[in-house]
């Protein structure tokens, strides 16, 4: 006898299962209760969200070799029009997304000035290591 034993008692061997179609009642019912779980999360938590995946964003754009500053000035812009233009708004997190704008916002600064310092030949200050 060859082959793995199978749950339904053969064995295995041949062509996979083909995947069901999905039932549409079940389909319907687990959009409902998606929907169900985003009426009761606080619109200050979502778009709170969706500032630290900008800033996330603009991290990997500055953190790239080499820094591509024109992306992560966009997603930097987008973060600020959500926690500048939402002040007062977005909770009890509102203090953690106007710091992390702070520090992403010096990130840029400082990449930026040094590529720009690079570019125009100024050797990097001593005890940087660049």
């Amino acid at each position: 006898m060859s082959g793995l034993w199978t749950p339904g008692g053969g064995t295995s061997g041949g062509e996979p299962p083909r995947p069901r179609e999905p039932d549409p009642a079940e389909v319907e019912r687990a959009m409902q209760e998606e929907l169900a779980v985003i009426r009761n999360t606080p619109a200050e938590f979502v778009v709170g969200n969706h500032a630290i995946q900008l800033f996330e964003l603009a991290r990997i754009h500055l953190t790239a070799d080499p820094p591509n500053l024109a992306r992560a000035s966009l997603a930097i812009d987008a973060m600020a029009a959500i926690v500048e233009g939402l002040a007062g708004r977005l909770g009890d997190d509102e203090r953690t997304l106007s710091d992390g704008l702070a520090q992403i916002r010096l990130a840029y600064v400082q990449l930026k000035g040094a590529a720009e310092a690079k570019a125009a030949g100024v050797p990097p200050p001593e005890g940087t290591g660049s």
